[in-house]
């Protein structure tokens, strides 16, 4: 006799941004590399980065409301080309300021979708203070999404692994590469999404290169016997948290 199994729950991503494309940039490898193995990736977009992240569209004469559609049209392509879902909060950008509601909303979101892994911010970016108020957010709605006893909808949510992705301005960000994700298998997907963000053209060429220096890198550490490709593609990311582990690999 035989029984039915239920059928498991795949696994989820949440990635907290604050602007409409830094999910692509930063994150992008990440996103595909995890719809490609079936799982549920949430992507929250604190705001369209209308302000502060379009400057061509305002020198093409365009008003707010035209750029933020444009950026949402933008941000929508570009998930559907990695495999994700984008949500909208539309906090505000330059400057993006927490809220109570803003923070009811991530929590109302980390109990929807029930991370097992959270890719943000780092805590560091003395170019865009938008970027380390994500940051703040993300982590304290995760704290309270936690909380039994914080009133939101939702059951509570676990500890799921914190991953910030790369800065823009690295050197800068005190940010380290602790962990070098291989994208080599998902880059084309990686480049077609960016390629969805016209307002941010310049950006193209940019994170193709850092992709491709991180990908020396991950070969470099990775040794000569793992058979990477000799044009291996990678992100960088840090861990706030301890990794959790049985051995160490």
């Amino acid at each position: 006799m035989t029984h039915a199994h239920a059928p498991t729950t795949p696994r989820s991503t949440l990635v907290v941004t604050a602007h409409a494309g830094d999910f692509v940039w930063r994150a992008g490898g990440a996103i595909a590399l995890a719809a490609a193995r079936g799982e549920k990736v949430t992507i929250a977009c604190l705001t369209f980065g209308e302000r502060g992240e379009s400057a061509r569209a305002w020198r093409e004469g365009k008003d707010l409301a035209q750029i933020k559609a444009l950026r949402r049209d933008e941000a929508e392509r570009a998930a559907a080309t990695l495999g994700a879902e984008v949500r909208f909060l539309d906090a505000g950008d330059h400057p993006l300021l927490p809220t109570p509601e803003l923070t009811d909303r991530l929590v109302a979101l980390y109990r929807e979708t029930q991370p097992d892994v959270v890719l943000t911010h780092p805590a560091d970016d003395p170019y865009n203070g938008d970027h380390p108020a994500a940051h703040r957010m993300a982590l304290e709605a995760r704290i309270l999404a936690q909380a039994i006893g914080y009133p939101a909808d939702g059951e509570v949510i676990g500890a799921p692994p914190v991953f910030y992705f790369e800065p823009h301005q690295p050197e800068m960000s005190g940010f380290r590469p602790e962990v070098l994700l291989d994208i080599t298998e998902v880059w084309e997907t990686k480049r077609k999404a960016m390629e969805c963000l016209a307002a941010q053209r310049h950006l193209w060429d940019y994170y193709t290169d850092l992709a491709v220096r991180r990908g020396v890198q991950l070969r470099r550490n990775a040794g000569p016997n793992l058979g990477l490709a000799h044009r291996t593609l990678a992100e960088a990311y840090m861990r706030p948290y301890p990794q959790i582990a049985k051995e160490l690999a």
